[in-house]
């Protein structure tokens, strides 16, 4: 099967964020291609979120990925806000109907698919290193899911003890303290291990705290084998990663574009489609 040609008729879909990539733009336009949808994926940036909003609306653009720094700034630019957005104050995902535009946030929905796929414990410690909106994601999604004890480590003497409180969590500065008390689920949402970042190469957890540790979810998605996951997989402990998180969020945005969930295996091929 094959995308029928472009035409008056095709469905447009895009992403806004400062610094676009064509992770989200591969991804959409192989199930395109694979599922025959008359759809076209294509990446944008913009000094004038407002502006580019009212174009989603008035163009009848289906659907609009929000990256940074726009996940906030959208919130009072369209009609309804879902309660994966609301939970956040942070949208990843607008769907206009007729021009009418709701918000959502993929991101935590695909972080709880996660937790039931693999079957994590809400009896189970957790530890999220990080304090920005991608931790927020992470931390809301776990607590919401009954995950009642955990910690925050942030260097940002602000944002974490903020993001802690809002959680119900402790907070911590460095991970030395609580990842050696409490190490069933070590996350990190931080750039540590990031291609082309300065850190590419460190852990975000040393490798004793791995070994005390039942699951270690690294949403870093570039490379999805970071440093961490690495680490952990030698030390045999079950891994989460940002390759799956990824994965998940753009299949609930496509699916919420399109009216198509794709099967797991065409998630998985346009996953690494994506990060060819």
């Amino acid at each position: 099967m094959s995308r029928p040609p472009l035409s008056k008729d095709t469905r447009l879909c895009i992403s806004l964020a400062r610094r676009p990539s064509n992770i989200g733009t591969r991804f959409h336009n192989h199930l395109y291609e694979v599922l025959g949808l008359d759809f076209l994926y294509k990446a944008f940036t913009t000094t004038d979120i407002a502006a580019a909003i009212g174009g989603v609306r008035a163009l009848g653009i289906r659907g609009c990925s929000v990256s940074m720094p726009f996940k906030e700034d959208v919130l009072g630019l369209v009609d309804t806000v879902e309660p994966s957005a609301a939970r956040l104050r942070s949208v990843n995902t607008i769907v206009n109907d007729g021009g009418r535009l709701t918000a959502s946030n993929t991101d935590y929905l695909a972080v709880q698919q996660l937790i039931d796929d693999h079957r994590l414990d809400p009896g189970q410690t957790v530890v999220i290193r990080g304090s920005g909106g991608m931790a927020s994601a992470v931390g809301a999604a776990f607590a919401d899911k009954g995950f009642g004890c955990g910690t925050v480590v942030a260097r940002n003497r602000h944002a974490g003890p903020a993001l802690a409180d809002r959680l119900g969590y402790e907070f911590a500065a460095d991970t030395a303290g609580p990842c050696r008390r409490r190490a069933d689920i070590l996350i990190n949402v931080t750039p540590i291990g990031m291609a082309g970042g300065s850190e590419e190469h460190d852990a975000a957890f040393a490798d004793d705290t791995l070994a005390g540790a039942h699951t270690v979810f690294d949403v870093v998605a570039l490379p999805s084998e970071t440093p961490l996951i690495a680490a952990a997989r030698a030390a045999g402990v079950p891994v989460i990663t940002g390759a799956e998180v990824i994965a998940l969020q753009a299949a609930e945005q496509f699916e919420r574009y399109t009216g198509v969930r794709p099967t797991p295996e065409q998630i998985a091929e346009a996953s690494r489609v994506s990060r060819a």
